[in-house]
């Protein structure tokens, strides 16, 4: 059955350290953003996205952003990668 499953995507979802968070602005208001969306596309590159909430506290929507190009985001994305590696080794062993 293997050969007949298309997948899309995987995806993990990273919290980012409160030192590396950043503040960036969608139509006049603030967000701070707290979680990457790492997604593993069929071809093998990484798409990533930012989301966060706003900065005032509002109730408002889950909004996502571009990842700037920073090394120590592109490192939090390489180890979350890992990790998440490790814990579907891990799974796949104990079946």
């Amino acid at each position: 059955m293997s050969g007949d499953v298309e997948v899309n995507a995987l995806a993990i979802n990273v919290t980012i350290p409160q030192a590396l968070r950043w503040t960036d602005t969608r139509r006049g208001e603030a967000f701070t953003l707290t979680t990457l969306n790492v997604r593993l596309l069929p071809d093998g590159h990484l798409a990533v996205k930012a989301y966060g909430r706003p900065v005032d506290g509002g109730r408002g929507a889950y909004v996502s952003f571009p990842v700037p190009d920073e090394p120590e985001l592109a490192a939090l994305v390489a180890d979350a990668a890992d990790r998440a590696g490790a814990l579907w080794a891990a799974h796949r062993s104990l079946g």
